[in-house]
């Protein structure tokens, strides 16, 4: 007999250890962490959860069949991605060196749960939500190094809904590799005529560097670990905003004509550039709307995000490689209110930053690396940093397991870091899709403060922030 429904009204049915094909991990294998992957040994896991409409499963035959699929389904998976079904460990003989180690019989946690008294309606919505409806639909790591969890809940009454946690270890990769997982996943379970191509599983790619693995692989420091662990997490509300093809132009276009107002070059506003500096902006006011103290002298805000550099390290990474790859970016703005006194003023602050931050991590100058503890401190030390989980390349809104695509896809952990998510727009055409986590308070300041953007951005409305 099931136990009884804990918080949140999930009560698990079972849990299974799903194991890639005996031909696959039919011996030990060992998988080193470079020094891209211990920055992130000490990091909360990522913990998102893909919401689906089950319109075309019908009965418990097809709730039952749809997760047996989806345990076959993962254990082919599994098959290409070995990784993901052993643990990290610390490496035989070594006092800091670590690595995924993976054996026969190894697998990941497959759960099955349900839950009663919160609909997909109420759950895959855009609208403010409680965190703490959302957080039981996310399996926690079993101990022991394990770096992959999956819990899949049917949203009662059956088969209303399916939500389907991913827990994933950072250590063990970075999102462009967690999605290429997924995306083969997906892809066995609907038995797609064309699957992606299998992952590169080769830490040779990187360079490693033992000075920079030392220092990256330490305890993160207390100040800074208490930054990104909001007491308040659970008790926080989630919502998402959209900014449409459009938005993000009449972004640019502000950012531009500023530039020339100013006889200032132009920054490389990208879409992704335009959502980010608005995003950073609205949050940075909703946060001083709040009562949040500044610093005594003024200080800055500051605002950290990851850029990819398979692309850019020589020698080159392939661009399916499974691992981290990941380089940091650090922006800052005076963090007062002259700085961002009108939208026009903020965007360009913003945007201008952001654009600064990308141009410097391409670049990579000497010291990029060895610096980045260091600015990391300087960056938590008056207050948590913004920063960014997700992106919009990795396509989860095409995660098809057979059953449609996703109603909603949330990234769970973003309540306790403080971070943004962020994802390709549902609706196409260029769109991208960002979600926040804060307290009720914060987020009644950062609606009004979104909205008033993009009542600003009307191109009637142009001169009226300029």
């Amino acid at each position: 007999m099931a136990a009884p429904p804990p918080h949140g009204g999930v009560r698990v049915l079972r849990t299974e250890h799903v194991t890639p094909p005996a031909s696959a991990l039919s011996e030990d294998r060992a998988v080193p962490l470079t020094f891209l992957d211990a920055t992130w040994l000490h990091a909360k896991p990522v913990e998102r959860v893909f919401f689906y409409r089950l319109v075309s499963v019908s009965g418990a035959d097809g709730v039952d069949g749809m997760l047996s699929k989806l345990a076959d389904s993962l254990s082919q998976a599994l098959g290409t991605f070995y990784p993901l079904a052993g643990r990290i460990r610390l490496k035989p003989g070594e006092t800091n060196r670590y690595e995924l180690f993976s054996q026969p019989g190894d697998g990941v946690a497959f759960t099955v749960a349900e839950q009663d008294g919160v609909s997909i309606e109420e759950l895959a919505t855009d609208v403010e939500r409680e965190v703490a409806k959302i957080v039981p639909l996310v399996p926690a790591l079993p101990e022991g190094g394990a770096v992959l969890a999956v819990q899949a809940t049917i949203l009662l009454p059956a088969p209303a809904g399916l939500a389907l946690g991913i827990t994933m270890h950072h250590a063990a990769c970075d999102g462009t590799s967690s999605t290429h997982f997924l995306h083969t996943w997906a892809a066995a379970c609907a038995a797609a005529e064309v699957s992606p191509e299998p992952p590169v599983i080769d830490r040779s790619f990187i360079i490693d560097r033992k000075d920079l693995h030392d220092v990256f692989a330490r305890p993160i420091d207390r100040a800074v670990k208490k930054r990104f662990n909001p007491t308040d997490a659970i008790e926080r509300l989630i919502a998402t905003y959209t900014l449409s093809k459009e938005h993000l132009q009449s972004i640019k276009d502000i950012v531009t004509g500023e530039a020339a107002r100013r006889g200032v070059p132009p920054p490389r506003c990208t879409s992704t550039v335009a959502a980010y500096g608005v995003m950073w902006m609205c949050h940075l006011r909703a946060t001083q709307a709040t009562g949040e103290p500044d610093p005594p002298n003024g200080g800055h805000a500051y605002f950290l995000f990851l850029t990819d550099h398979r692309g850019r390290l020589e020698p080159r990474v392939p661009s399916r490689y499974f691992g981290n790859c990941l380089g940091p970016c650090r922006a800052s703005m005076p963090k007062n209110g002259a700085a961002i006194a009108t939208v026009t003023d903020g965007l360009f602050t913003a945007c201008s930053a952001v654009a600064v931050a990308v141009d410097e991590a391409v670049r990579r100058e000497p010291g990029y690396w060895e610096g980045w503890p260091e600015r990391i401190v300087e960056a938590c030390r008056n207050g948590a940093p913004f920063t960014v989980a997700g992106s919009p390349r990795f396509r989860v809104y095409g995660v098809d397991f057979g059953f449609g695509k996703p109603a909603k896809v949330e990234i769970v952990s973003v309540a306790r870091t403080g971070a943004m998510s962020v994802a390709e727009g549902r609706g196409g055409s260029d769109s991208i899709e960002v979600g926040i986590a804060l307290p009720p308070d914060g987020m009644d300041s950062f609606r009004r403060c979104f909205d008033h953007v993009i009542a600003c951005l009307a191109p009637s409305r142009q001169n009226d922030v300029i």
